[in-house]
């Protein structure tokens, strides 16, 4: 039974004044959420469990009545204990409770069997996202079992359909609760849910008719990935019973970072770090790229935060058939210390330069320009 910390209201997502028409539509929408076809999160089932007991007292207008006076404690001194529901198939209880399958058929229908998805994780540099690259990779993945053809039974022993189950992989047993008749289903205990009988399993492979083995694949890496991202391989994960289709197998791609360059999105941005009279005269510096050093000319008089944008020195785009920029960002160093001499050669060349080299263009928006805005 939940907690007394697990309001009901909070549990379906609605208010303390909802309806019954409310109050089903939320239930609906999150036994969608948690089918088991849709949600393989571990938590999937206890997370259904409560919201199927939650709606089990607000679609009861005396039990409801009852929570919504004295709580948990209240529902407990009359008596109440939530009904259990097998998870093994949804479906059936959404059409017990609704008169429909969970997705909206007349009938709940089963799951085509299919296999297990595999996933690898390889990393690249950010070089070769910028290019796009090939990637060998090499995955232990369950396949057929070559010693019993996948059937998982011995030499000379017979596989047979399941007598409990009928080769369904299921049972149903019918149980009573306050929504009426509940069916429910669940894996067949004398198959494990595969519908087959094997009298003698095969020893390679324990009677499963997969094993694991390594398989190798060339994983084409597009020119401007991005970091988390996946690519996927249809049909490389695991095989999947009984001959039925594979899974497929997901490649996650890690851009490892770059020294000295950012990325944003299609975008990279470097420091060009200036001394004070670079910026003032103009120089040119080499400003780290994936491409390898990039000479950048300076014009005299860049001011710090100041920004060149190299149009189309960026990262490819996955989209469009273009390329991001480049942004180098200015930095001016100031010398921290000088000589008496240098000093007063300094002192000189200011008062010999006087205030109009300083002068701010009318329009300029740089960064001292930013900074007097703050301070009006």
């Amino acid at each position: 039974m939940a907690t007394a910390e697990q309001d009901y209201y909070e549990l379906l997502g609605i208010e303390r004044s909802a309806g019954d028409d409310t109050i089903k539509r939320a239930f609906r929408k999150l036994a969608r959420e948690l089918h088991p076809d849709v949600n393989d999160a571990p938590d999937a089932q206890e997370r259904f469990r409560l919201v199927a007991e939650a709606y089990e007292v607000l679609s009861d207008p005396e039990r409801r009545a009852t929570y919504d006076r004295y709580g948990h404690a209240g529902l407990r001194g009359g008596g109440y204990q939530p009904s259990e529901f097998d998870l093994g198939n949804l479906s059936d209880v959404f059409a017990a409770f609704f008169g429909e399958g969970l997705f909206g058929s007349g009938q709940a229908t089963r799951r085509t069997a299919r296999g297990s998805d595999a996933g690898i994780a390889v990393e690249i540099s950010l070089a070769e996202a910028l290019t796009g690259i090939t990637r060998a990779i090499t995955v232990n993945v369950a396949r057929g079992c070559d010693t019993c053809e996948g059937s998982g039974a011995a030499a000379g022993s017979d596989v047979s359909v399941c007598e409990q189950c009928g080769g369904a992989g299921r049972v149903r047993q019918v149980a009573q609760s306050v929504f009426g008749q509940v069916v429910r289903t669940g894996t067949c205990p004398r198959c494990d849910g595969t519908g087959r009988y094997v009298e003698t399993p095969c020893t390679a492979c324990d009677g499963d008719g997969l094993v694991v083995a390594a398989t190798e694949h060339e994983v084409e890496i597009p020119a401007g990935i991005h970091d988390g991202q996946r690519i996927r391989i249809r049909g490389a994960g695991h095989a999947g019973p009984r001959g039925s289709a594979p899974g497929d197998l997901y490649v996650e791609v890690t851009v490892a970072q770059m020294e000295g360059v950012h990325r944003d999105g299609d975008d990279l941005h470097v420091l060009a770090d200036l001394t004070m009279t670079g910026a003032a005269a103009g120089t040119t510096v080499d400003v780290p790229t994936p491409e390898g050093p990039l000479e950048v000319e300076i014009a005299a008089g860049v001011q710090p935060g100041d920004v060149i944008r190299m149009k189309g020195r960026g990262m490819p785009s996955l989209e469009r058939a273009r390329r991001g920029d480049l942004n180098v960002h200015i930095g001016v160093r100031i010398p921290r210390k000088l000589t008496p001499e240098q000093r007063l050669k300094v002192i000189a060349l200011e008062e010999e330069l006087g205030r109009e080299p300083y002068a701010v263009a009318e329009g300029d928006d740089g960064f001292f320009s930013r900074l007097r805005n703050v301070f009006r």
